[in-house]
């Protein structure tokens, strides 16, 4: 009973209308998006794909609570043109703002979680591992926004994948910038700035530009 009822309490409007937009109806009427009523849709359009078995509410969208932040006023944003794919079980927190563009792929890995006030811009790819956690009022984005040009007229800012491997953990305010990698086991302490891709693995990387603060350690949840 008190499945059934979880299941009815989350059935809002907006959870709805996410789900019969993306999906086929003998998809959509299982729900598997959970969708919070403060989630504003700038733009629904794009696609959404879930791999694997489906079950009510496998991936929340504006949810959770976090004691620093009022989650009745924190309203998430979902701005999509673009691909997002869900390969497992997420959780993305109140407040946070998803935006893909049209040409843009945004991936999540199984068992996915961003606290809350996180931002992602997506408009060439963002892929993430599985088991990553994502802090508060983090920055990730594949491109500068506004083109730049050299004095031959030649682009020279394209957008550049972002790829977090498994089991990452990045602490919050940091920044991810275009053309980032993060391996695998690794965590980002709070405010850090990411430029390029980080090699080794079971490491803390920190600081602006980041370098290796400590390695050989592991982290949980």
């Amino acid at each position: 009973m008190k499945r059934y009822l979880n299941i009815l309490s989350n059935i809002n409007l907006q959870t709805i209308r996410f789900n019969f937009k993306y999906f086929p109806f003998k998809q959509a009427i299982r729900f598997p998006i959970y969708v919070a009523p403060q989630v504003h849709f700038n733009h629904l359009a794009g696609q959404v794909s879930i791999e694997g078995h489906l079950w009510p509410g496998k991936i929340k969208i504006g949810y959770g609570e976090i004691g620093i932040f009022d989650k009745q006023k924190s309203r998430s944003i979902w701005q999509v043109s673009g691909n997002v794919v869900f390969k497992g079980a997420c959780n993305i927190g109140h407040g946070s703002k998803i935006s893909v563009g049209d040409d843009g792929t945004l991936i999540f890995g199984d068992n996915f979680t961003i606290t809350a006030e996180t931002s992602l811009i997506c408009y060439r790819k963002i892929e993430f591992g599985a088991n990553c956690v994502l802090s508060w009022e983090i920055l990730m984005m594949d491109t500068d926004l506004h083109t730049i040009k050299n004095s031959q007229g030649e682009v020279i800012n394209y957008p550049k994948p972002i790829r977090v491997g498994d089991n990452v953990w990045i602490g919050c305010r940091s920044t991810i910038l275009k053309g980032s990698t993060v391996s695998n086991d690794s965590i980002i302490a709070a405010g850090s700035l990411v430029t390029k891709p980080l090699e080794g693995t079971k490491a803390i990387f920190g600081g602006s530009p980041v370098r290796i603060l400590k390695e050989n350690v592991r982290w949980e949840v």
